[in-house]
C-alpha cells in the first residue's frame, strides 16, 4: 500500500516562463517550461504513468512519440500516449493534434524540409478546462500562452520533426517511421460519471477525470492500481497530508480518505487502466459528523527538489 506526497522537479526549457504562479513559487531567475511530479519511494521508477505541468511562452517543437511496439523494438520499456488538461490559456492559444488531411511520406518530408509542416497540422483553439487526447504516433504541437497539466505513459522519448529555427537536434527518420500520416483519432466528448466526477479522457493506458467535491465533506478514494491526484482549487487533506493548489499525491493499492476544506475542491485524478472505475470515490458524509480533523497529524508538503537533467529527447 502506497501514499506519497509528490516532490516537484523543474526543468528549464527555451519555450518556458519565468513566472509560474500560482503553481510554483519559482524566483523567476530561470525560464522553466516543465514541472515534473516526482515520486520518492523505492518503486518510483516502476510507475506506468507520469504527471507534469507545462508552461509555454513560445510554441513547442512539432513532434511525435512512438507507440509501445515501436519503442520496444529499439529497447525502450514502452511508448508515450498522453493527455492534456488546460489550466489557463491566453487569447488565441492553440494546440495542433494530427494532420488536417492525410499525406504521403514524401509530402511529409517535403513539408519538414521547407518549413511548411505547421500548415499541415490540425490547429485547435485551447481554453481553460479543455482536455485533449494525443495517442502515440500522432504528430502534434503545443502553442504559446498555455499552462497545461499532462498525464502520460512514463517515457521521455520525443522525436522532433521541426523546431522553429532552434539549433536543437531533429529526429526526422525516427519521427517519420512512427508517425501516423493523417488525422488524429476522434476524441470522445467529456461526460459526467456522477455529480462529482467528469470523465475527460480514457484510453488503453490510463483514465483522466476531473473531480469536484463540496466544501466540508469527507470521501473515500479507492486506488486499486496507481493513481495520481493533482489539486486544482481549494484545500484538502488526504490522510495526514495537507494539500494546497498545485500539490499532488501518488496512491496505489490504498483506500484513502479525502477531506475537502472550507471551500469546494477541484482535482485531476488519473489512474492506470482503460475503464472508469465505478467504485473509485465514495461519499462518507459531511465533516460535522466526523472526528475533529484538527487532531490529525499534519505532514508538511515536500519542498521542490533539484531539476532533472535535460536530454535531447525531451520536448
Amino acid at each position: 500500500m502506497t501514499v506519497e506526497h509528490l516532490g516537484v522537479q523543474p526543468a528549464a526549457k527555451p519555450w518556458g516562463r519565468r513566472e509560474l504562479k500560482p503553481w510554483s513559487q519559482s524566483d523567476g531567475t530561470t525560464v522553466i517550461g516543465e514541472l515534473r511530479y516526482a515520486r520518492n519511494g523505492p518503486d518510483r521508477d516502476a510507475s506506468a504513468l507520469l504527471l507534469k505541468l507545462l508552461f509555454t511562452s513560445q510554441a513547442l517543437s512539432i513532434q511525435v512519440h512512438p507507440d509501445d511496439a515501436a519503442a520496444q523494438a529499439v529497447g525502450m520499456r514502452n511508448g508515450k500516449t498522453e493527455a492534456w488538461y488546460v489550466l489557463s490559456a491566453e487569447d488565441g492559444a492553440e494546440v495542433g493534434i494530427g494532420l488536417k488531411t492525410p499525406v504521403s511520406t514524401e509530402e511529409l518530408r517535403d513539408a519538414i524540409s521547407d518549413g511548411s509542416i505547421g500548415c499541415l497540422l490540425n490547429w485547435q483553439k485551447a481554453y481553460a478546462g479543455d482536455a485533449f487526447f494525443v495517442p502515440a504516433g500522432t504528430i502534434h504541437a503545443i502553442g504559446a500562452g498555455l499552462v497545461i497539466a499532462e498525464i502520460q505513459q512514463a517515457s521521455d522519448t520525443t522525436y522532433r520533426l521541426f523546431d522553429h529555427g532552434s539549433a536543437r537536434e531533429l529526429h526526422i527518420e525516427q519521427a517519420v517511421s512512427v508517425a501516423q500520416l493523417g488525422q488524429a483519432p476522434r476524441q470522445e466528448p467529456m461526460r459526467h460519471l456522477t455529480k462529482e466526477r467528469t470523465l475527460l479522457v480514457s484510453c488503453d493506458f490510463f483514465v483522466l477525470e476531473r473531480v469536484t467535491l463540496a466544501a466540508n465533506t469527507l470521501w473515500q478514494l479507492k486506488a486499486e492500481s496507481e493513481c495520481w491526484l493533482l489539486l486544482l482549487a481549494g484545500e484538502a487533506s488526504i490522510g495526514s497530508m495537507q494539500l494546497k493548489l498545485g500539490d499532488a499525491v501518488f496512491l496505489e493499492a490504498e483506500d484513502a480518505s479525502i477531506q475537502a476544506g472550507a471551500a469546494p475542491i477541484t482535482a485531476l485524478l488519473a489512474y492506470a487502466g482503460k475503464d472508469a472505475r465505478e467504485n473509485l470515490l465514495r461519499d462518507v458524509g459531511p465533516l460535522r459528523d466526523m472526528p475533529d480533523p484538527k487532531k490529525t497529524t499534519i505532514v508538511q508538503p515536500l519542498a521542490d527538489v533539484p531539476a532533472f537533467p535535460s536530454t535531447e529527447t525531451l520536448s
